[in-house]
């Protein structure tokens, strides 16, 4: 876990997470964990990784999540802590969500942002400031068959995310005993978090559609300036570029 930049326990921020990669591991290991220290770098701020509904419906899963900080990822869980829990507040919301899934592959950095604007919305309306957070080798710990636009596969793996909220993908990583066998062990490979600046956002209760493009631009813009800051720093080439789908 890389921080940036220091957090005003004064204010309640939203994270958005790239990429979600297959599990997300990262967002879970630096942000419901304390294994990187997150209570450390950033003194006084509460993380709470937002994640599907569907998740805390399981017995034992769901006090197994809640006790790590993780809430679903609906509106009223959201409202809840960014107004009546006070400050110091940080929702972690993988923006990308399943349909990034659905793209990650080892080698491959691209993101789902261009018409996810709902996180923005709700940082205007609570006045929560927006932090981007960026994620070196989520996709490398997993590999998985990618099946192309238009293909039987992807069409099934669309209704599923459609209907119950994930899609399924077809993945693999290494074995319990062995790095050359198949398992579901993720690869001995490095994620690095990276935690970029905070945008300040205003609070604006109902906010028009062009308030809410401008700061989902500048948003944008600061997660492909993260990226590009830090890409050659965790083992990219200079000349590699995010995708922003």
């Amino acid at each position: 876990l890389v921080k940036t930049h220091n957090l005003l326990t004064t204010r309640n921020y939203i994270f958005g997470y790239h990429p979600h990669g297959i599990m997300g591991l990262g967002a879970f290991c630096n942000f419901s964990t304390e294994a990187t220290g997150v209570g450390q770098k950033f003194p006084g701020i509460r993380p709470y990784l937002a994640t599907l509904a569907g998740n805390f419906r399981m017995p034992i899963l769901r006090d197994y999540l809640m006790s790590g900080g993780i809430c679903p990822v609906n509106r009223d869980s959201i409202d809840y802590i960014l107004s009546k829990n006070g400050s110091g507040n940080a929702i972690i919301i993988v923006v990308g969500g399943a349909a990034e899934s659905l793209d990650c592959t080892p080698g491959k950095n691209s993101v789902t942002l261009k018409n996810r604007k709902g996180f923005v919305k709700l940082a205007l309306q609570h006045g929560a400031d927006l932090v981007p957070v960026y994620s070196f080798g989520e996709n490398e710990v997993y590999k998985q068959v990618i099946f192309e636009e238009g293909s039987w596969g992807r069409w099934v793996q669309k209704k599923f995310q459609k209907h119950i909220g994930f899609a399924p993908c077809i993945f693999h990583g290494r074995g319990l005993f062995s790095s050359n066998t198949w398992g579901l062990l993720p690869y001995s490979k490095p994620i690095t978090t990276v935690v970029g600046e905070p945008i300040t956002i205003p609070k604006i209760y109902n906010p028009s559609q062009k308030e809410i493009d401008f700061y989902h631009s500048m948003y944008v813009n600061s997660l492909i300036k993260l990226f590009d800051k830090y890409k050659s720093k965790f083992g990219l080439p200079e000349t590699e570029v995010l995708e922003v789908n």
